[in-house]
């Protein structure tokens, strides 16, 4: 058997790029606002309301009061790791989920997005693929390396999220945690800064206008454009 390399490549000038700042991340359909409680918890709720299955694989909820929803999100909106940002819709004005920055390493150039908890009004929409490309295009700007996504291996929808949204599949680490007293598998994606120029080109098209019908319907799917890019597939799937 051959010897394998005894080193990775050279990384060059690559910097360590900076940490997530509170700031609004601005799109045609959506805006990415950093969480506050006052702000956004009670719109949340609403949003979230009757839809107990969104929490299914969260480490938290679900929520039975605005109040009890109000102090989390109070004690979650002052760490910076997780970073909450909330999806404003901006057809309607309303608030419709909330996704994060985690596990956000600057010396090994990598950030995760997480946390991501979106209301049925908002799921499958224009406005949440915006938001997903208006996170990872920050991040890879930035100077990150690498952009994780990780779910639990039970998770279908969101492995299947994943996918369309160009993250590359590499594995399932077993028995990773514990969640709510259930065994937790977890699924393993990731984008990598060498993937992101032609990814980010898929997104712009399938975000053009042109893309969409006088009803809103889209022309051509994310999934078609985003598959000539990732560099696994979820055998799952």
């Amino acid at each position: 058997m051959a010897e394998g390399k005894r080193f990775g490549a050279p990384v060059g000038d690559w910097a360590v790029p900076r940490r997530p700042e509170p700031a609004v991340l601005q799109g045609q359909a959506v805006r990415l606002e950093p969480m506050a409680a006052d702000a956004h918890a009670a719109d949340l709720f609403r949003a979230y309301s009757g839809h107990d299955a969104l929490w299914d694989y969260l480490p938290y909820g679900p929520f039975s009061s605005a109040s009890g929803y109000h102090r989390f999100c109070k004690d979650t909106a002052s760490g910076s790791d997780p970073a909450f940002y909330v999806l404003r819709d901006l057809d309607t004005g309303l608030c419709g989920g909330v996704a994060s920055y985690l596990r956000i390493t600057p010396e090994a150039g990598s950030i995760e997005v997480g946390h991501i908890c979106i209301a049925p009004e908002l799921a499958q929409s224009r406005a949440f693929t915006e938001a997903m490309f208006l996170m990872m295009q920050w991040a890879f700007a930035a100077g990150y390396r690498r952009y994780e996504w990780k779910c639990d291996a039970c998770n279908m929808p969101s492995r299947r999220a994943a996918q369309r949204l160009g993250f590359s599949y590499e594995g399932i680490f077993r028995q990773a945690g514990v969640v709510k007293g259930r065994n937790r598998d977890t699924a393993w994606f990731a984008v990598i800064d060498a993937e992101w120029p032609a990814l980010r080109e898929a997104f712009l098209a399938w975000l053009a206008p042109q893309n969409f019908d006088a009803a809103g319907r889209q022309k051509e799917r994310l999934s078609d454009l985003t598959r000539l890019v990732r560099a696994g597939s979820d055998p799952a799937l």
